[in-house]
C-alpha cells in the first residue's frame, strides 16, 4: 500500500492514494472531506457573524461617557472645587519669578 503524508499543522499525516483503498473507503472520505470543509466554512461564518455587536458596544460605551461627563461637571461646578480651581490659578498668576 503507497502512502503519501501530508504536513497538517506542523503533524505529518498519512493520505490515502485513491490507487491504496476501495472505490466504497475512497467515496467515504470525499464524502468526509466535503463535509469537514462545508463544517469548517459554517464555523467561520459563524464565529465571524457579530453584525449587532459593534453597534451595542458603542451605546454602551456612549452612555457610559455621557454618565460619567455628567458627573465629572457636576463635580468640577461644584463651590468647593471651583473656589479650589480659583485658588490655584490666581496663586499661579501672581507668582513672582
Amino acid at each position: 500500500m503507497s502512502e503519501k503524508t501530508v504536513a497538517v499543522s506542523g503533524i505529518a499525516e498519512p493520505v490515502a492514494t485513491r490507487a491504496a483503498v476501495s472505490a466504497k473507503t475512497w467515496r467515504a472520505l470525499r464524502r468526509l472531506r466535503t463535509r469537514s470543509a462545508a463544517l469548517a466554512r459554517r464555523l467561520a461564518r459563524t464565529v465571524r457573524r457579530d453584525d449587532g455587536m459593534s453597534t451595542a458596544e458603542y451605546a454602551v460605551g456612549t452612555v457610559a461617557a455621557v454618565g460619567f461627563g455628567a458627573v465629572l461637571y457636576k463635580v468640577v461646578s461644584s463651590d468647593a472645587v471651583f473656589d479650589g480651581l480659583s485658588a490655584i490659578i490666581t496663586k499661579a498668576l501672581n507668582a513672582t519669578f
